[in-house]
């Protein structure tokens, strides 16, 4: 039987990304999110206090809209395929995914991002 939540239960939910992901990562691989550490691994590079939105309507469910990066950090030389939000004072990974498109980035140099979302899907029936 599929379940049905409030928009309440999802925005608590989406609330924790907008008020504690304090850095975003861009990185070379899809780093799951229980394993922080995995951060270190991967990481290409990263942009300290990204703008995270308030919870909204999604047209298949609840979103909050991540802003565009215009300057991000280059730490390493590699292909960006995923991006990751992170809660650094809670060793958390508040939500990853893939990129739109992969990326190559080179140690000392700026990455741009558009802007994203991540999104709770509703249920279906």
């Amino acid at each position: 039987m599929a379940g049905k939540l409030h928009n309440d239960v999802y925005d608590d939910g989406l609330q924790q990304v907008t008020d504690n992901a304090n850095v975003l990562h861009i990185l070379s691989a899809d780093p799951g999110v229980t394993t922080y550490a995995n951060i270190a691994s991967y990481t290409l590079g990263n942009k300290s206090a990204p703008t995270v939105g308030a919870p909204e309507d999604h047209t298949t469910g609840r979103k909050v809209a991540v802003s565009a990066i215009s300057d991000g950090s280059i730490t390493d030389t590699d292909t960006a395929t995923h991006v990751a939000l992170v809660d650094t004072v809670n060793s958390k990974i508040l939500a990853a995914q893939e990129l739109d498109a992969t990326q190559a980035v080179t140690d000392g140099n700026t990455f741009t991002l558009d802007a994203f979302y991540v999104a709770f899907p509703a249920p279906t029936a």
